[in-house]
């Protein structure tokens, strides 16, 4: 069986780049929720969700601490499982009417942002990270 071997250098690079390319979606959607608090609580009410505001302080939580800890590699694993699941549960709340051409696509985006989280959570965050693993 033929197995390609990375270079140490891209070893510690890429999943670096790859935790920031990830990382980047959960941080400008939390910021853009830091400008328009009203407007993100009463999205989240629109989907029928109980405690709105409470919603709104897990969302900021989840996508800046949780952006900002993927990035740096901190506590990766759990941090990537974290995301993953809060992706998988925005994709079930809020991108569940398949039958709009555009929920169907943010659906299946965010299925495969939890994906490549959960790439993170089976090989870990890489050597340029706290973890280094």
């Amino acid at each position: 069986m033929n197995t390609t071997r990375v270079s140490p250098a891209a070893n510690g690079v890429l999943p670096l780049f790859a935790r920031i390319a990830i990382a980047a979606i959960f941080l400008l959607s939390g910021v853009s929720k830091l400008t328009a608090p009203a407007g993100t609580i009463g999205y989240i009410a629109s989907a029928g969700l109980p405690l709105p505001e409470v919603g709104y302080a897990i969302a900021l939580l989840v996508e800046i601490v949780g952006g900002l800890l993927l990035v740096v590699g901190y506590r990766t694993r759990i941090v990537a499982a974290a995301l993953a699941l809060f992706t998988v549960a925005a994709a079930i709340f809020f991108h569940n009417s398949l039958g709009d051409q555009n929920e169907f696509i943010h659906f299946f985006k965010n299925l495969a942002i939890a994906g490549g989280l959960l790439q993170v959570v089976a090989f870990g965050a890489g050597r340029l990270s706290f973890d280094k693993n």
